[in-house]
C-alpha cells in the first residue's frame, strides 16, 4: 500500500502543478482584456479572435483547474456536519462521495465527450464567428473536456486511496490531511499563483 500511496502522491502533485500552471492564464486574460478595451475604444480596432481568446482561456482555467481545486479540498462542500466528523467518518464520506458520484460523473464526462471531440478534429472545426479563432483552436479547447474528466477522475482515485488508508489505519506518510486525504499546501513543494 505504501507504493500505491506514493504513486497517488505523485499523481496529485502533477495535478497540482497543472492547476498552478494554468492559473497564470488568469493574468494573461487580464492583459488581453485590457488590450481589447484599448484597441476597441482607443483605436477603434476590434478582432473577434482576440475577444474569443479571453473566453477560451477562461474555459481552460475552469476545466484544467478542477482537479487542482479537488486536490486542495477547495471545492464547494456543504459541511454542516462534515467538519465536526472524526477523520474516519470523513474518510467514509469522501470514499462514498468519490465512488458513488464523482468517479461515475468523470467517466460520463470522458466517454460522453469523446465523439464530440473526435468530430471537432475530423471536420477541422473553426469558430462560428466570422473572424474568430481558426482550426485547431476550437478542437484543442474541446479536447480539454475529456482531459478534465481524466484529471478529476485521477484526483478522485487519489482521495479514494487515501480515504481507504485512513479507514484501514495506514499512516499517510506524505503529509496529507488525514481527514480529506488531500495534500496540504505545506506538504507539496512549490507555490501557486
Amino acid at each position: 500500500m505504501s507504493f500505491v500511496l506514493k504513486l497517488a502522491g505523485a499523481v496529485e502533485r502533477a495535478i497540482i502543478r497543472t492547476g498552478e500552471a494554468v492559473a497564470w492564464l488568469t493574468f494573461v486574460m487580464t492583459i488581453v482584456t485590457c488590450l481589447v478595451a484599448v484597441l476597441r475604444y482607443g483605436l477603434s480596432l476590434g478582432w473577434i479572435w482576440l475577444q474569443e481568446t479571453i473566453t477560451w482561456m477562461h474555459a481552460a482555467v475552469f476545466l484544467l483547474a478542477a482537479g487542482y481545486t479537488l486536490a486542495r479540498d477547495e471545492h464547494v462542500r456543504v459541511d454542516i456536519f462534515y467538519r465536526e466528523m472524526s477523520p474516519k467518518r470523513q474518510a467514509v464520506v469522501n470514499l462514498s462521495g468519490c465512488a458513488l458520484f464523482l468517479l461515475p460523473l468523470t467517466a460520463g464526462l470522458v466517454l460522453g465527450s469523446l465523439d464530440y471531440v473526435e468530430t471537432s478534429w475530423r471536420i477541422h472545426e473553426s469558430s462560428r464567428e466570422a473572424g474568430g479563432l481558426i482550426y485547431p483552436f476550437p478542437s484543442l479547447l474541446k479536447t480539454l473536456l475529456p482531459l478534465t474528466g481524466v484529471l478529476v477522475g485521477l484526483q478522485a482515485l487519489v482521495i479514494c486511496l487515501r480515504s481507504s488508508a485512513v479507514l484501514l489505519g495506514i499512516p499517510l506518510e506524505d503529509g496529507s490531511d488525514p481527514s480529506t486525504g488531500s495534500q496540504t499546501p505545506e506538504s507539496t513543494a512549490g507555490g501557486g499563483v
